[in-house]
Parts: structure tokens; C-alpha cells; sequence
């Protein structure tokens, strides 16, 4: 159990007057450890409110550098850090809004043993990265690990929100089930198609709320479906996240 100093109760008193965070809800925030990958749109929205919610230990993933078209919606970046690795830029951002918790950049990419035993480690993973190579990898290392992720995307003005619990992963699968490898899924990288600026905001905060719920054992409508944002229309559609049995990483049937 970790204790609250008095500078703990002041910083986080809003979190402590809500019944359902309370004091016990705020200790176990800051005993967590959350592991983000990918520090770019989605990422720099969802570190800033972990941070700033105690997450008391905050892991940051990415091997890309900081260039001046990320500044138009990577919120956690400044002019005066281009060219820094975006990992290491976004924590010295974060040391000046919460000196008080563990901040740890990894300025490479995560693969194989090494983003097993990251994921290992974690209470959470975020998957803020850009590419569907990436995402299924995070994805099998969740699944074998029984580790909780938030998956989020977004290009042009359409963003998604995808929460795999492993409490419920026997009926609602797993991110395979609902994007397969082997599929003809096409990415969409803002370098190409461009991005609507808040929409990133909007789903990287969407992440970091649910992976504030996931680590407070709040009830959530969000598991086991997949929220579209239209960001021109501003509404949310919800689809129901079924369990392939024969999927390759967490199916019953191989």
C-alpha cells in the first residue's frame, strides 16, 4: 500500500472527493505501472493525463524523433525539442507536470523478448502506435501475458477505441479476432492522409480514461466493443466485439 503524503492529498484532492477514487483508488493509481507505446498524437494526449492522475509509474515507448509536422497535434512536444527522440521529449515534458512519480523513456523499438517482459511488467498497455505490424505484436504480448489493452487510432477526421480485457477475452476476443494479421487491412499514416488535430486528443484521452478505469476497477461499456468517432459528425458508434474461436493468438480452435 503506498501512503499519501500531504502533498500527495493536495495534488490529487479532486481524485480523493470522488467516492468512487477515494483515497484507496489514488494508492493504487500511484502503486501502477502503465507501459505506452508510442509517443506521438494518441500517445502525447494519453501520457499527459496518466501523469497528471498519478500513474505512479509510467513507461514510454517509441524510436522516433520529434519533427516539426508532429507539432500541429503531438501536444506533449515543443519547437524547442525537435529532433529529440519523442520517448525521451515527452518525459521531460511530464517531470515538470508530475515530478512525484517514475517516468522511464525507451528510445527504441520494442520487439520480441524485450516487449514481452515490458508488457509483462505492466497493469496496463496502451497501444498508441501507428501501424498494424506494431499493434499485433502489442497484441500477442498482451494475450500472453493476461495483460489489459487499450488500443486507439486515428487519421483523417475517424478515430478508434478498442479496450481487451483478458476477464472477458473468452467472448469478446482479442485485437486479431477483430483485425487479423493476414487480412487486407490497409494503415492510414497521417504523413499520407492527414489527421484532424483534436481528433487525436479526443482518443488518446479516451485511452488514458480507460486505462484510468481498468487500473481503479471501474465498470466500463467500453470492454469488449469498438467505438468509431467521426470527428466532423461528433458521435460515437459502438460495435460488439465477438471472440474468433480458430483465432491464431488467443482462440480456442487453432
Amino acid at each position: 500500500m503506498v501512503e499519501l503524503s500531504d502533498r500527495d492529498l493536495s495534488r490529487y484532492s479532486r481524485h480523493i472527493l470522488l467516492d468512487e477514487i477515494d483515497i484507496a483508488g489514488q494508492q493504487a493509481l500511484l502503486a501502477s505501472r502503465v507501459l505506452m507505446i508510442g509517443a506521438g498524437g494518441l500517445g502525447a494526449a494519453a501520457a499527459l493525463y496518466l501523469a497528471a492522475a498519478g500513474v505512479g509509474s509510467l513507461v514510454i515507448c517509441d524510436d522516433d524523433s520529434v519533427d516539426l509536422t508532429n507539432l500541429q497535434r503531438q501536444i506533449i512536444h515543443q519547437q524547442s525539442r525537435l529532433g529529440w527522440n519523442k520517448a525521451e521529449s515527452a518525459v521531460a515534458q511530464l517531470r515538470d507536470i508530475n515530478p512525484d512519480i517514475s517516468l522511464l523513456a525507451l528510445p527504441h523499438r520494442l520487439e520480441g523478448s524485450a516487449l514481452l517482459e515490458q508488457v509483462q511488467l505492466a497493469d496496463v498497455v496502451l497501444d498508441c502506435s501507428d501501424n498494424f505490424p506494431t499493434r499485433h505484436q502489442i497484441n500477442a504480448a498482451c494475450v500472453a501475458t493476461k495483460t489489459p489493452l487499450v488500443s486507439g487510432a486515428a487519421v483523417r477526421f475517424h478515430g478508434q477505441l478498442a479496450v481487451f480485457d483478458p476477464a472477458s477475452q473468452a467472448t469478446t476476443g482479442c485485437y486479431h479476432c477483430l483485425f487479423p494479421a493476414e487480412g487486407d487491412n490497409q494503415d492510414g499514416p497521417c504523413a499520407l492522409f492527414g489527421v484532424f488535430s483534436p481528433l487525436v486528443g479526443i482518443i488518446g484521452c479516451s485511452q488514458a480514461a480507460e486505462a484510468l478505469k481498468l487500473l481503479l476497477h471501474l465498470p466500463s461499456k467500453q470492454r469488449g466493443r469498438l467505438g468509431r468517432y467521426d470527428g466532423i459528425a461528433g458521435e460515437w458508434r459502438y460495435v460488439n466485439l465477438h471472440a474468433d474461436p480458430t483465432c491464431p493468438v488467443c482462440g480456442t480452435k487453432p
